[in-house]
């Protein structure tokens, strides 16, 4: 579904990814772990077309998509929550789902996702009138995915979904990303530091350190590797 082939990005003289290829299949879940620095939000902000693509390819769906606009990528289907949320804190939960499907013209379509929304966040629904910006850390992470959702993504890309919560909010938001997978097949391409959380429910990962790819596996090989876990488990 997604492929990078030899990608180098970064910011003025510095190439934060150096080269990587990657690959996520139809209906995965994917991680990208790595230390802090490593290049992981470049990437996913080089997939979006937000920090151009210096060299190499990007396919989507077999279309290369590098040095398109952000918003054309968005139309055909790919969508990230960014690191930090970033929504809209004078709108409300709602008004922040409504820009969520600000491309999309299928009113009754648009009325059925948010009422899943708020099916798949209870607490987004009893808040729908009030401000963003009042909300906790974890409500506006679950808003954040929501409004992402909204445009009706075939691949959801999450750039740290966990930071800065409380681990009973962490279990909760990573329990949802695989339902959204299972229940309506988006593919997600998570990136995250809390690499045992992200291994437990991806199908598969991949490791970056300094801007490369260093190693790629199942999830499952990945847990089990002795190197994974004195670098990024603390076992």
């Amino acid at each position: 579904m997604l492929e990078l082939v030899e990608v180098q990005s970064g910011y003025g003289n510095k190439l934060a990814i150096k080269g990587i290829s990657l690959e996520v299949k139809e209906g995965e879940i994917i991680t990208l772990i790595g230390a802090n620095g490593a290049g992981k939000s470049t990437t996913l902000m080089t997939i979006c077309g937000v920090t151009p693509c210096r060299s190499g390819k990007i396919l989507f769906q077999d279309r290369e998509i590098q040095g398109l606009p952000a918003d054309e990528i968005v139309r055909l289907g790919i969508c990230q929550v960014p690191e930090g949320r970033h929504i809209f804190p004078q709108l409300t939960v709602k008004e922040n789902l409504d820009m969520g499907a600000f491309l999309r013209t299928d009113r009754e379509g648009v009325k059925r996702d948010m009422d899943y929304i708020f099916t798949l966040f209870p607490i987004l629904a009893e808040r729908r009138y009030q401000d963003g910006g009042n909300l906790s850390g974890g409500e506006q992470q679950m808003l954040a995915m929501s409004r992402a959702l909204m445009a009706r993504p075939r691949m959801l890309l999450l750039d740290e979904p966990s930071m800065g919560l409380a681990p009973l909010v962490i279990r909760q938001i990573f329990e949802i990303i695989r339902q959204i997978n299972e229940e309506s097949n988006t593919t997600i391409f998570l990136v995250e530091q809390n690499a045992n959380q992200a291994l437990h429910i991806a199908d598969r990962g991949y490791v970056m350190e300094n801007g490369r790819i260093t190693l790629a596996g199942a999830a499952g090989e990945l847990l089990d590797n002795k190197d994974i876990q004195k670098a990024y488990l603390g076992i």
